[in-house]
């Protein structure tokens, strides 16, 4: 027989000498708990166990808060076996609940079946209900899938590569590119929400609909904190991206600051014409912009706090220039932080060596960085959403500063 726990409920009178030794005989793991202890105790001091054995006198209503309770500590499914020596009429109800029973007499044989029935009934339980779970976080990714674009909106004279790589089924990463101002600007965003899993993934699908609905739909309107319009202090589009995160800020610090979720992201407005660049990083990797004709790597430092962190937080602006042929490398913090299986980092300094190497496209230089991570992790888990976004502006015809400044103008 498989290996099996048995938690008793020890109440009394104390259970039957026969049963217990027919439990004993068959090598069957027993633990007594009793009934106010289980339904009082923290979740973390419950035992994990396969089968949850009672009195048919005890309420059914309570074995199966108990029962709720054990499923609540991360453990298996139990079964619940209720147990009577006389008074059978006090069955009816447990089995009416679905709850499985033993009746005298309790040989070794006829607990040995019964417990190998249940065995057998907690696996294909918990089998099912891991298979539904996967099904639903399959369902999760498809829809989550759907909040990234199908295709990146790109001016004439610039490309746009991303790489995408969830650490599980549904990430907390995610990227967006969208026009604004009747398509003279271009939104670029890199966003990572804290943590991992199910959670990030639901603020992720929040946050991102969020800055996106906003910066599209906020048009020149006042700045959402302190009424100042900006279409007059600041370029064109600025005031949509300020509004947007302003606005997710303040919704996320009104709303949901006790589950806890923020988002660091880096939020910049590309002019195409001139390849000038308005952004926000809040608490966000610092871009970096590659400088073809030097090779110099500048970083867009960060400019106010992470989203949903701090109520009626400020958020300052960066300005930053993109000449003919540099590129903006946009990533989050799994790239420098992929873990090797004996915990150590790539590291930042590694990945700014892989951005130095010359690469003919953004997809080569996209490919060599994700072959990097995945060399230092050596197959091992992947601890976090991996996201990376390089934008380039076509090199003139020109061949040099001189011909390209006539050009550009």
């Amino acid at each position: 027989m498989p290996a099996v726990t048995v938690l008793m409920l020890d109440e009394l009178p104390r259970p039957p000498h026969s049963l217990l030794a027919s439990l004993e005989s068959e090598g069957v793991g027993v633990v007594g708990w009793g009934l106010a202890d289980l339904l009082s105790a923290p979740l973390a001091e419950l035992p994990k166990v396969e089968v949850l054995m009672a009195p048919a006198r005890v309420p059914p209503v309570s074995v199966a808060a108990v029962a709720h309770r054990l499923r609540l500590t991360g453990g298996p499914v139990p079964i619940v076996l209720v147990y009577a020596e006389d008074g059978f009429e006090a069955l009816e109800e447990h089995v009416r609940r679905g709850h499985d029973f033993l009746v005298p007499p309790f040989l070794p044989a006829l607990v040995r079946s019964r417990l190998q029935d249940c065995s057998e009934r907690a696996r294909a339980h918990a089998h099912a209900e891991r298979m539904s779970y996967e099904r639903e976080l399959e369902i999760g990714r498809e829809i989550q899938a759907g909040f990234l674009p199908e295709q990146l909106p790109t001016p004439e004279g610039w490309s746009i590569e991303v790489s995408f790589r969830p650490a599980r089924q549904v990430a907390g990463d995610f990227y967006d590119v969208f026009e604004l101002v009747h398509r003279r600007r271009l939104a670029l965003v890199v966003a990572d929400v804290c943590d991992k899993g199910v959670g990030s993934a639901l603020f992720m699908a929040l946050i991102r609909t969020l800055l996106r609905h906003t910066a599209e739909y906020s048009g020149l309107q006042h700045l959402v904190a302190g009424g100042q319009d900006l279409g007059a202090l600041y370029p064109v589009g600025v005031t949509p991206m300020m509004n947007a995160v302003l606005g997710t800020n303040h919704y996320l610090t009104r709303n949901h600051l006790r589950q806890g979720y923020f988002a660091t992201l880096f939020f910049c407005v590309l002019d195409p014409a001139t390849g000038s660049l308005v952004y926000i990083n809040g608490g966000h990797n610092a871009p970096r912009l590659i400088a073809q004709e030097s090779g110099e790597l500048s970083a867009l430092e960060v400019t106010g706090p992470a989203v949903g962190l701090l109520p009626d937080s400020t958020f300052g602006l960066g300005y930053a220039h993109m000449e003919p042929g540099d590129t903006l490398f946009v990533y989050t913090d799994g790239v420098p932080e992929a873990r090797c299986p004996d915990g150590r980092f790539l590291g930042e300094e590694r990945m700014l060596a892989l951005l130095t190497e010359p690469a003919a496209d953004g997809k080569e230089l996209l490919d060599r960085v994700g072959r990097a991570v995945l060399e230092h992790t050596g197959g091992g888990e992947q601890h976090d959403d991996v996201t990376m976004m390089v934008v380039q502006r076509g090199a003139l015809a020109g061949t040099g500063p001189a011909e390209q400044a006539v050009a550009a103008a």
